[in-house]
């Protein structure tokens, strides 16, 4: 059964690159300007592995308005583009079509889910790294893990997780899908805004342990606020831990900005203090990067929510 990927960014191809290399078969959907760009180039994806060893793969692609239907969809947008996206491919959605969505922060798997309420939306949070040298040329950064999960917690594990497994994707199945959600949402808060007001890779924060530290402390009181005390639990440690694991790595959100695309800041920063207010909890140092993200951007002329 045919995987098809909406968006054609680093994680969009790295999922498509790997599923076909896998033997899986694969369709690209993309946004007629990225469609004309995708097939001037004959349809071609240039995967670089772990290993080094580049990959020419050529893949079918198609706009959202096509009308084949769709079993499986994984959603690679950026979070503020989710929604949008699947509402523009909902008509070739049917009751037993199964949505994977693997936006950043929290906030866009409601927005998708309550567009196609009678669905089962599958939640992904992955720590593969991955980027792009140039369109449709991605670069596998880092090796990582996936966990899946529905959106509810009466959704059970699909059949196709242990094809995944087989191929050497690792992905495990999470009854409990928003405790990831939640602790993965505060190590972006802890990394991914530092590395923009910074300009730097992910590993140059370790000289800024100091304030991660006194943000961990804020967002480890909201996890416990939001009854995510599991999520909360050695977050400082976990964050400089990922911070060295991935040191070589330029974030999401800094390669969003030297791109000149619009940030997830919306659903990472801007979420967790909506949250905090909803809580009732003075979050100081995390109101004061969110602040200073928001100039940064603004200064680049980017959109700041």
């Amino acid at each position: 059964m045919t995987w098809h990927i909406l968006g054609g960014g680093s994680l969009g191809c790295l999922w498509a690159a790997r599923l076909q290399l896998a033997g899986q078969p694969v369709r690209l959907i993309l946004r007629p300007a990225a469609l004309e760009r995708f097939q001037a180039g004959a349809n071609q994806l240039l995967f670089t592995d772990l290993q080094q060893q580049q990959h020419a793969l050529t893949l079918p692609a198609e706009n959202a308005t096509a009308s084949p239907p769709i079993q499986r969809l994984i959603v690679a947008t950026k979070a503020h583009a989710a929604a949008c996206a699947v509402a523009d491919i909902r008509h070739r959605l049917h009751p037993s079509s199964q949505i994977v969505l693997l936006q950043n922060g929290i906030g866009s798997q409601q927005e998708v889910a309550a567009l196609v309420p009678d669905l089962q939306v599958i939640i992904a949070s992955s720590t593969e790294g991955a980027w792009l040298q140039a369109p449709f040329n991605c670069v596998h950064a880092g090796n990582g893990h996936t966990q899946m999960g529905s959106l509810h917690s009466h959704g059970t594990a699909p059949d196709w997780l242990a094809t995944l497994q087989q191929a050497d994707i690792a992905c495990q199945w999470q009854h409990a899908i928003l405790p990831v959600l939640w602790r993965k949402l505060a190590i972006n808060c802890l990394i991914n805004p530092l590395t923009v007001i910074h300009q730097c890779r992910n590993g140059e924060l370790a000289q800024h342990a100091e304030h991660i530290n006194l943000l961990a402390t804020e967002l480890q009181h909201l996890l416990q606020a939001v009854g995510q005390s599991e999520a909360a639990q050695d977050l400082p440690t976990t964050a400089l831990q990922v911070i060295h694991n991935t040191a070589a790595n330029h974030s999401s959100m800094w390669q969003d900005t030297q791109q000149g695309r619009r940030t997830e800041i919306s659903y990472i920063t801007g979420f967790a203090l909506q949250q905090c207010q909803l809580q009732g909890l003075n979050c100081p140092q995390l109101t004061a990067l969110h602040r200073q993200l928001q100039q940064h951007l603004r200064q680049r002329g980017l959109p700041d929510h």
